[in-house]
C-alpha cells in the first residue's frame, strides 16, 4: 500500500509538442518544463535514456517536431526550483528589465552574471529569471552576452518570437551596437575588421579564440567616440556574433580592450585600474530590430552604469588634479 507522501511524488509525464514549440533542441524543451532543474540534471536524464521522443531515444541535440510524444521522468521540480534562485546576487533582476511586452523582454545585464548556468556556474541570468518568474510558459536567450559584458539582452517569451528575432540575426538586419575603451588615442577613423575567428582551447580548459583564415567569418566596425592620451572609447557594430568578437578583433588591430584579462594588455589593464576601472569596459549599449508581431522598428538603448561613467570622468581629469 502507497503512503500518503507516495501520491504526491513526482510522475511520468507525456508532452505533446505543440507547432509553436517545434524547431527546438530537447535540452531547452526540458528545461521549459523543468523550471528550475539544472542543466546537468537534464544531460543527466538523456544520457540515462529516460527522456524518450515517440517512444524511442534521442540526442541532446536532437530538435522537436509539432506532433511528438515526449516522456519527461519523474523529477522534483520542486526541489530543484527553490535550490535555483540565489540569494542575493539577482534579486534585482526585475529592475533591471528596460522593456517588455506579451512577445518578449530586454534586459540591462550587469557585468560579471553569467547568461546562463554551466562551465562551473550553477546559475546563470536566464535560470533565475525562470525561477522567478514559475507560471511563464516560456523563456529564451535571442543571444548572448559574454560574462563581463554588460548592456542589453533579449529574452523571447515564445518560440515563434525566438524564430523572428534569429532569423533577424541570421539576415543582418539587428543592429548591435556596443561601447567600449581601448588603449591608446584612435587615429584610425571608421575602421572595419573582417578577419576570422578560432575557437581554441587553452591548457586548463579556458576557451580562446584566435584569429585563423580557417575559421568562421568575423565583421566588427569601429568608430571612435572621445580620445585620450592612455585610452579612447568607441563605438562598435557587430554584423556577425562569433564569441568574444569584439575583445579578439580589438586586440588584432593593436586596440585591446580596457580590463580585458583574456586578449588584453597587462600593463595597460593596471593603468586603467588606477582610473578606477575593476571590469571589462564592454556595454552593449543599443538595439534595433523590428517587433516580430508588430513590424514596429524598435531601437532600445541603455547608458553606461555609473562605474564606467566614473573612469571617463578621471581621464578627463589633468594628471596634478
Amino acid at each position: 500500500m502507497g503512503s500518503v507522501a507516495d501520491k504526491h511524488a513526482p510522475q511520468v509525464r507525456l508532452v505533446e509538442v505543440s507547432r509553436e514549440d517545434a524547431g527546438q533542441r530537447i535540452d531547452n524543451f526540458l528545461a521549459r518544463h523543468l523550471k528550475g532543474v539544472p542543466r546537468s540534471m537534464i544531460y543527466r536524464i538523456l544520457r540515462r535514456g529516460e527522456v524518450r521522443v515517440n517512444s524511442g531515444r534521442i540526442q541532446p541535440r536532437y530538435k522537436v517536431r509539432a506532433g511528438d510524444r515526449v516522456r519527461i521522468p519523474p523529477v522534483r521540480v520542486a526541489a530543484a526550483r527553490s535550490a535555483a534562485v540565489p540569494g542575493n546576487w539577482l534579486a534585482d533582476i526585475e529592475t533591471r528589465i528596460v522593456f517588455e511586452n506579451t512577445r518578449l523582454l530586454v534586459i540591462d545585464k550587469p557585468s560579471g552574471i553569467a547568461v546562463h548556468g554551466g562551465s562551473g556556474i550553477r546559475h546563470g541570468l536566464i535560470e533565475t529569471l525562470r525561477a522567478r518568474r514559475p507560471d511563464a510558459p516560456y523563456l529564451e536567450l535571442v543571444h548572448r552576452l559574454d560574462r563581463e559584458t554588460s548592456g542589453c539582452l533579449i529574452i523571447a517569451k515564445r518560440r515563434s518570437a525566438l524564430r523572428a528575432l534569429h532569423e533577424q540575426l541570421r539576415n543582418g538586419q539587428m543592429t548591435k551596437r556596443y561601447l567600449a575603451l581601448v588603449r591608446g588615442r584612435w587615429t584610425d577613423g571608421r575602421r572595419r575588421v573582417t578577419v576570422a575567428l578560432k575557437k581554441n582551447q587553452m591548457q586548463g580548459g579556458e576557451r580562446i579564440v584566435k584569429v585563423d583564415a580557417e575559421g568562421k567569418s568575423a565583421e566588427t566596425v569601429f568608430r571612435p567616440v572621445t580620445t585620450h592620451d592612455i585610452a579612447s572609447l568607441v563605438e562598435v557594430d557587430l554584423f556577425t556574433g562569433r564569441t568574444h568578437q569584439i575583445r579578439v578583433h580589438a586586440a588584432h588591430i593593436d586596440y585591446p580592450l580596457a580590463g580585458d584579462s583574456r586578449y588584453g594588455d597587462p600593463g595597460f589593464n593596471r593603468t586603467v585600474k588606477t582610473f578606477g576601472l575593476h571590469r571589462l569596459f564592454l556595454h552593449a549599449h543599443l538595439l534595433e530590430f523590428t517587433e516580430p508581431a508588430s513590424g514596429e522598428v524598435l531601437t532600445i538603448s541603455t547608458p553606461l552604469g555609473n562605474e564606467l561613467k566614473q573612469v571617463l570622468d578621471n581621464l578627463e581629469r589633468p594628471v596634478d588634479d
